[in-house]
């Protein structure tokens, strides 16, 4: 068995030894994009496991350990991980768990810290924790070296494109599920060709983006318009449908069809805020030219992808990141980094400005830097937009689904009812209502 080894903190290390070793459990936020990040860390030598429990089990899991008025995603998340060393018959001893760790003053920096403390209450704190940071915590066992962090921008790119074109596609299938067909091949077929070392290049990635769209774009629909809402909010709640209820699937149950802005902004996003720390307060030359260059590899990658949808004349296209900053000006200033920061006010600007104007905003119940810059900006963007249909929904333990549900039904039907007053205006030769929604 492994030696536990600390640091002077008191801090259980992942050591070399428990890389050759243990099992490393991580939890679930998108199932595209883990899937494939599962399997680049395992080509990297990790051993891993990817979670898929969910239910009310899971957060009665979490309660046991995390208060109710913590970050509700981080009750989750912990809740997961226990859960799962209770019933996956792994042994506890040979197992390590691995969660992101942003710093600054959201209450995900704590994450990691309420984790720690869940296992020591359960009796494991002989498991050790690792932090996917850039440089808060250091453990001699787990290295995001450049090569896997390329990587991982290549498997977070490809989930990107999968996820935007698979939305375009399966509400108007006329084959049921067609589309999550697709989405399973293509996941598989990506992994299988990172484990011959292949779609790791540049050259490889375009001609990939041009097969994935192709073949989501033969995939046979209806020739219809749905209602489109767009999905915003606490990156967690936002993407995981343990976080936001299935979200999502209750859309297309209702016959919407779901606009989820991607992973890569929201990275792209952490690099530009170390950039504009040095340029708002000061501090390292060295740390700003490196995640600029971080960054300016992503936002060239995001290009690639951008410019592959443009081409296909089949699928609408995301901005890029540099517009997203531009919708922001005259309205938050890049010092409003907590959380999603200016980031979420960004993603419902450029939804507005696409043609959707239903909006979701996702946020945990008592989450404060998404409160101001998501639910503190609808006021702001209906005096601007006030064809805008926004709709707040809280998410914590104790909300019930129904009151949610019920909440984004009175959105969807404002939506329907104004899209169909536009038609009707359209089709007597009228001018489209200002307030109509397409």
């Amino acid at each position: 068995m492994a030696e536990l080894v600390y640091d002077k903190t008191g801090r259980l290390l992942f050591t070399k030894e428990m890389k050759r070793e243990y099992t490393i459990l991580i939890p679930q936020m998108l199932p595209i994009h883990f899937g494939m990040f599962r399997k680049l860390l395992e080509l990297d030598g990790y051993r891993i496991i990817q979670l898929n429990n969910s239910g009310r089990a899971v957060v009665d899991e979490g309660l046991k350990y995390v208060h109710n008025d913590t970050c509700y995603p981080a009750l989750l998340v912990i809740g997961q991980f226990m859960d799962a060393i209770e019933h996956l018959g792994l042994d506890p001893h040979k197992i390590a768990l691995l969660i992101t760790q942003t710093g600054g003053g959201c209450r995900a920096s704590n994450y990691i810290h309420l984790l720690r403390k869940a296992l020591e209450k359960a009796g494991m704190g002989y498991v050790p924790v690792i932090s996917v940071s850039f440089g808060m915590e250091r453990n001699p066992g787990f290295k995001l070296t450049l090569r896997l962090l390329r990587r991982l921008i290549f498997g977070m790119m490809y989930g990107d494109l999968i996820m935007w074109v698979s939305n375009q596609v399966r509400p108007y299938e006329t084959q049921p599920g067609a589309a999550d067909r697709m989405v399973e091949r293509w996941s598989d077929k990506l992994i299988d060709g990172f484990t011959q070392g292949k779609g790791m290049s540049r050259k490889q990635m375009r001609a990939l983006f041009d097969q994935i769209i192709a073949d989501f774009a033969a995939i046979p629909v209806r020739e219809e318009q749905k209602v489109r809402v767009g999905i915003v909010g606490e990156i967690y709640v936002k993407f995981s449908a343990l976080g936001n209820n299935g979200l999502e699937r209750f859309l297309l149950s209702e016959g919407a069809e779901p606009v989820v802005p991607g992973l890569t902004d929201f990275m792209i996003f952490k690099f530009y805020n170390r950039v504009a720390d040095v340029e708002l307060y000061g501090g390292s030359a060295a740390k700003k030219a490196l995640c600029r260059l971080g960054m300016d590899y992503m936002m060239s990658c995001q290009r690639a992808m951008i410019a592959a949808l443009e081409r296909s004349g089949r699928f609408r296209a995301p901005s890029d990141f540099a517009q997203l900053h531009r919708l922001i000006h005259g309205y938050l200033g890049d010092g409003n980094k907590m959380g999603e920061g200016w980031l979420l006010t960004a993603e419902m600007l450029e939804l507005i400005h696409s043609g959707v104007p239903n909006i979701v905003c996702a946020q945990p119940f008592g989450c404060l830097p998404n409160h101001i810059v998501g639910k503190g900006m609808i006021r702001r963007l209906k005096d601007d937009y006030p064809d805008s249909n926004i709709v707040a929904i809280d998410y914590d333990p104790s909300a019930t689904q129904i009151n949610q549900e019920n909440r984004i039904k009175l959105m969807l039907a404002n939506a329907k009812a104004l899209a169909r007053r536009a038609r009707e205006a359209a089709e007597a030769g009228e001018e489209r209502p200002r307030e109509a929604v397409v």
